[in-house]
């Protein structure tokens, strides 16, 4: 049954509705997709709550002035008020008009200096993720698990297998694990570039020659997605963000696969258990097997 024009405008009408505010589902784009996207981390939970609350302050001077435009309007249009009031210098309304602004602003402010200073840094970080932009690329590093810099790709239209996204998947993705304090260092190796995941809040420059700081901690596992926020040439839309969200044991296991048969001088920093812990149980899984 085909659906006339008015019942096509009242069922998209319905879906923009019901798609109203919902974020980008598993931390990629959604179709319709309205709203901010959800939010996996502290900083993003914060960055809504701020955006609501000046979201509800600029409704109600929005509804203020326009009460107000019509109040004068009506009246004192012409026909009413022939012959108009000359009286000035009203000062209990010139107090108001400086005051109530300058509160509304202090309310701002304080959400605003608040969120500033937690989105900055976290104190005690108990990993590092070093990330470095190139032309048109991202490479990663990380320098407490004794890994160092790989290069991550977006896959091609052509390559794409099931599952991933066309434009945001990539062949090399982040690993990081969740319920951690991780400390984000940024910088380029030739042009400016931004790494920006919008499910985390993150967004930073990366600069040549400048490292930038900023943090996470993610709070469900999961695969996010970002892209490079500074246009940076012709391959500025073709170097994706993608972020593989694990478990503390999950991760240590990856570091450990990571790092096999490296001659590290140090051996590499991990959340769960201790390298020696690592080398007893590969002792024992090797006795087993002997």
């Amino acid at each position: 049954m085909r659906l006339n024009r008015l019942g096509v405008t009242a069922a998209l009408a319905a879906a923009i509705v019901a798609l109203s505010g919902a974020a980008l589902a598993a931390g990629q784009p959604s179709p319709w997709g309205l709203g901010l996207q959800e939010g996996f981390s502290p900083v993003k939970h914060q960055m809504q709550d701020f955006h609501n609350l000046l979201l509800v302050i600029i409704i109600g001077i929005s509804l203020f002035v326009l009460a107000l435009l019509i109040y004068v309007m009506v009246r004192f249009n012409a026909k009413r008020n022939p012959t108009p009031s000359r009286t000035t210098h009203n000062t209990v309304l010139e107090v108001a008009w400086t005051v109530v602004p300058v509160l509304i602003l202090v309310v701002i402010a304080i959400p605003s200096f608040r969120l500033l200073y937690f989105m900055d840094r976290t104190a005690e970080p108990e990993m590092t993720l070093q990330v470095n932009g190139y032309q048109w690329y991202w490479g990663y590093e990380y320098p407490d698990q004794q890994i160092g810099e790989f290069a991550s790709y977006m896959v091609p239209d052509d390559e794409l297998q099931e599952g991933q996204v066309r434009l945001l998947s990539v062949d090399q993705p982040v690993i990081l694990p969740v319920d951690t304090d991780i400390q984000v260092l940024v910088t380029a190796g030739d042009v400016l570039h931004s790494f920006a995941i919008p499910a985390f809040g993150m967004k930073t420059d990366a600069v040549p020659g400048r490292m930038n700081e900023t943090w996470v901690r993610i709070e469900e596992e999961g695969t996010y997605y970002g892209q490079c926020s500074e246009i940076c040439g012709t391959g500025h839309g073709f170097m994706p963000i993608e972020v593989r969200a694990v478990s503390r044991e999950a991760f240590d296991d990856w570091v450990v696969e990571r790092t096999a048969g490296l001659d590290l001088e140090e051996p590499p920093v991990l959340l769960t258990r201790t390298w020696e812990d690592v080398m007893a149980e590969r002792d024992v899984a090797q006795a087993a097997v002997e």
